[in-house]
Order: C-alpha cells, then structure tokens, then sequence
C-alpha cells in the first residue's frame, strides 16, 4: 500500500490499509487514519492529523508552516476529518500561536485544484471549493458553504452555513448564512434558495 520510492517519518503513525503514492512524503507527526489515500508527489508535515477515508491527491502540500511572518516555529497543528476529497495541488497550512494554533477541516468537504486554506482557518462539513478558491487567515467557514472558482475570503472573515460566493467574489466582512453573495467587493444577492433545497 506504501510505494517503495515514498518517504514516510519513523514518528508519522499511519493506519495499515493507508495508501501513499510514488515519491510522496509523509513528515514528523502525521497521523493517517484508515482508508485515507495519499496520491504520487504528496508532502504532508506535522503536527498533523488526517482522518478516514480520505482522497489527497498529486501535488498537494498539507501540514506546511503557516505563511505568516510571525511564525516563529512553534508546534501548531492541522486537523483533518473524515472523507474528503483534497485535489491536485491544493495548500492546506497549519495553524498559528496568534490564534488557537490549529487550522481545521471538517469531514465530507471537497476541496478542488488550486484550493488555498490558510493558518488558522476553521472550515465546517460538506462545503465545496471550487478551483483557485482561497482562504486568508483565520477564517470560519460554515457546514454546506460554496465558494466558485476564484472566490475568496478576507483574513478573520466568518462565512455562513449554506452561504454561497460567486465565481470571482471577494468577501472581506462577514457572510450572513443563507446568502448569495456576488462581485468584488462581494455583495449580497439573495438567498441561496437553491442550494437550500
């Protein structure tokens, strides 16, 4: 289940029918629960937690330092959950000691190509990111949230549940749940009637 050419840490604790691809690292302090898959050209550093019976695919960088230039090394976490689907090289950081020190993701999200999550973040259940969506630091993000291709969210922003951000938004103050929300700066354009359905 392990190829031969990945490198996995004497300290990183994976369940036994964890899969990891060619040329793949798995760094200091990861924990893999089982039925996860790690595709080809992963690198996952700790301290970090990946839950069961998730997908990260080719060229993802999961558990790397925050990009915050305050970092000063300390031993911040990042907390996956349970299912979710992680696309090709998608950044997920982890958190910082300006904050809880922990960024976290829920279970049953699916995080496509290009996704940025930044330090600190705190991203609910079954929401969807489409290509190129970024998150900046120390965004909550509510269960059942859409962001379209190129959307994204200001540092320190809180995101809805069932909310909806349109292809290009740029959200930088809060987003009441149930909204749509469209343009740069985002503005609210309704209620997300359909993705309540």
């Amino acid at each position: 289940m392990i190829h031969p050419t990945a490198i996995i840490s004497e300290s990183a604790k994976l369940a036994d029918d964890v899969q990891v691809g060619p040329y793949s690292i798995i760094g200091d302090n990861v924990e893999i629960g089982r039925g996860t898959r790690i595709d080809g050209h992963v690198v996952v550093n700790g301290p970090t937690t990946i839950g069961e019976d998730n997908h990260i695919y080719q060229f993802a960088s999961i558990g790397d330092d925050p990009q915050d230039k305050k970092y000063a090394d300390e031993p911040t976490t990042l907390e996956i959950g349970d299912r979710n689907t992680i696309r090709e090289f998608c950044t997920i950081s982890r958190g910082t000691t300006q904050d809880k020190g922990e960024t976290i993701l829920g279970d049953d999200n699916w995080i496509m190509a290009y996704v940025h999550i930044a330090h600190d973040c705190v991203i609910g259940n079954k929401t969807i990111m489409a290509n190129n969506a970024t998150l900046a630091g120390h965004v909550h993000v509510g269960d059942w949230v859409i962001f379209a291709g190129f959307s994204g969210a200001h540092q320190f922003c809180h995101v809805g549940a069932h909310s909806f951000l349109g292809m290009y938004s740029g959200v930088n103050r809060d987003v009441p749940a149930y909204t749509m929300v469209a343009g740069t700066p985002g503005v609210p354009r309704g209620i997300n009637s359909e993705g309540l359905k």
